[in-house]
């Protein structure tokens, strides 16, 4: 005898759902992070990459893909779990001062994976600068000294606030050396920090500025096989946390600082192709972050011993960053939505959308039609 009350799996009703996007814009982020703290975001965004480096493998992850040019280059960035698929677009072109933008630009987007909906589209810009000096506070704290005051930040461009900041809200530091062969960003993050209330002295040269600090930054633009720190430059017990060698042809280390202490970075396959370690062998012996941060590995064995955090940034990072701040601006009331994907009554008349829609753009919000431009 039949059920009266069972149905087949194409009788079943589906609740439609729509395709709503959130929007988060570089204006909108810029306004969150005034309203919350700057102190904030960065532990919140630690926070979370804290919380999703526990879930390590959890996540289908890649290196990323990237498109070299000889002015700079471009990548995206993709990982995802059982819920949500994330990725991030990015450059990197240390010549955009010349036109007055960014060496690094990014947007993100966080999708679901059960029907494929991208449910946020943020600016990565000015998150990417937060969740990268985030990362590297998290790194130090598994792996640097107790107590630590001074750090040397070798390279004062648009990340380096931000790396100061991350180190005295979560790790305590106190006093910045600061050194960039380029004077006016050191005096645009001398200026920066003060305000902030933060202790600063300026040096002449690297070998100058590192000396005696507890944690060595390094975070330069140029594209380029450089050599910032070298053997001599390196006390017993400092950590070193390398950032600015990001990508194949760009390092910052000494090949020689990478063999005084154990070796950390996000991702190997990546860091073994953009990190300082492309340098070294395959063999060369490097460690996970999480594997430490999980109690699988211990991070430092000594306080005299030298840790290097060879960091290139990983998609995971953006992923949680991105967690972050949606997370933060529905809370905070300060979410937009964006009309990213049709919104049909029938899903396989996707023709009938234009029909449906031909007048919006001369009704809702008319746009002056002129010839295309080209900005120099």
């Amino acid at each position: 005898m039949s059920n009266p009350n069972h149905t087949t799996q194409s009788q079943q009703v589906i609740t439609p759902r729509r395709a709503v996007t959130q929007y988060l814009s570089a204006e909108r982020v810029a306004e969150i992070i005034q309203k919350r703290g700057i102190g904030a975001c960065i532990t919140g965004v630690a926070s979370y990459i804290n919380q999703d480096f526990l879930r390590w493998n959890s996540f289908d992850k890649c290196a990323r893909v990237a498109n070299h040019s000889d002015v700079g280059v471009i990548e995206l960035m993709p990982i995802a779990d059982d819920k949500s698929y994330a990725f991030k677009y990015v450059n990197g072109h240390p010549s955009n001062y010349r036109f007055n933008l960014p060496t690094v630009m990014a947007f993100g987007v966080l999708a679901d994976v059960e029907t494929g909906v991208p449910e946020l589209v943020s600016e990565l810009t000015l998150t990417t600068a937060i969740r990268t000096a985030a990362m590297s506070a998290v790194a130090a704290r598994a792996l640097a000294r107790d107590n630590c005051k001074t750090m040397a930040i070798i390279g004062n461009g648009a990340q380096s606030d931000f790396q100061a900041l991350a180190f005295h809200h979560l790790l305590g530091v106190e006093m910045f050396h600061l050194f960039d062969i380029d004077t006016a960003a050191t005096d645009k993050l001398e200026a920066n920090l003060r305000k902030m209330g933060l202790q600063t002295k300026r040096f002449a040269s690297t070998k100058e500025a590192v000396k005696g600090v507890d944690i060595i930054t390094t975070v330069t633009a140029d594209k380029t096989n450089a050599t910032i720190i070298t053997p001599d430059m390196v006390e017993p017990g400092m950590h070193i946390n390398g950032v600015g060698g990001d990508c194949p042809g760009k390092t910052e280390l000494h090949a020689d600082v990478l063999r005084m202490g154990p070796v950390f970075c996000e991702f190997e396959p990546q860091s073994r192709i953009e990190g300082d370690m492309q340098q070294m062998p395959a063999d060369f012996p490097v460690t996970e972050l999480w594997t430490v941060l999980s109690g699988k590995v211990v991070g430092r064995s000594s306080a005299d011993q030298v840790t290097i955090f060879d960091s290139v940034g990983f998609a995971l990072e953006d992923y949680s960053a991105l967690r972050f701040m949606r997370d933060v601006a529905v809370e905070m009331g300060m979410s937009e939505t964006l009309s990213l994907i049709p919104a049909m009554e029938n899903p396989k008349n996707l023709f009938g959308f234009i029909g449906d829609h031909a007048n919006t753009a001369q009704t809702s919000n008319p746009v002056k039609r002129t010839s295309p431009a080209f900005v120099s």
